[in-house]
């Protein structure tokens, strides 16, 4: 295993626990935004403040805009038994550090498992009072792509062309291997797992 598993992500560079601490403020605010009852003249005040702020990180949003992730970058060892899927994918929706859309969820290798962790707030509720489905589909859709990091079977470049009709995991064992439970979505611990063995 190797000794550091992070990657460099340039679009962070010099910036990262900054940006990291935007994140967490604005989700934050969706959190808030799904429970306030402030009145109407408090809640067109802070639309408009939020605005203002989004108007002036607008002028930094570079032309074409940077990668969400960094898979093809320096390459995954297969033989990496925790490699940081995170530091690659620092936007990504379900455990993206950077991204405010995301909890964001934990993932970690036990080989031959790789494994999802997190509690799902507020935010990540469905009807009636669980935690939504399509959440729940994103995150083991994470979790299987992650088993197929750590079996030595990435996904494919955009815009390569295969025969196979699915991406490995899915056409496997290895999904039906996850665990999951529908919990009340305040306060329930959620982890799922995918085996590299199954897949």
């Amino acid at each position: 295993m190797s000794a550091d598993t992070s990657v460099p992500y340039p679009a962070l560079a010099g910036r990262e626990p900054e940006s990291r601490e935007l994140a967490d403020a604005v989700r934050r605010l969706i959190a808030v935004c799904t429970s306030t009852t402030a009145p109407a003249d408090t809640t067109l005040a802070a639309a408009r403040e939020l605005n203002a702020v989004a108007d002036r990180l607008e002028r930094h949003v570079p032309d074409p805009p940077h990668p969400m992730t960094m898979l093809l970058g320096p390459a995954i060892d297969a033989d990496d038994e925790s490699p940081d899927l995170a530091a690659r994918m620092p936007y990504d929706v379900v455990v993206g550090r950077h991204s405010p859309l995301a909890l964001p969820l934990s993932v970690s290798f036990e080989p031959p498992k790789a494994l999802l962790r997190g509690t799902f707030t507020r935010p990540y509720q469905g009807p009636p009072g669980c935690v939504h489905g399509a959440v729940l589909a994103a995150s083991f859709d994470l979790v299987c792509a992650a088993a197929n990091v750590i079996a030595g079977l990435p996904a494919r470049p955009p815009g390569s062309r295969s025969s196979t009709a699915a991406p490995p995991c899915w056409t496997s064992r290895a999904c039906s291997r996850a665990r999951s439970s529908r919990r009340r979505a305040a306060g329930s611990g959620r982890s799922g797992g995918c085996s590299r063995r199954t897949v």
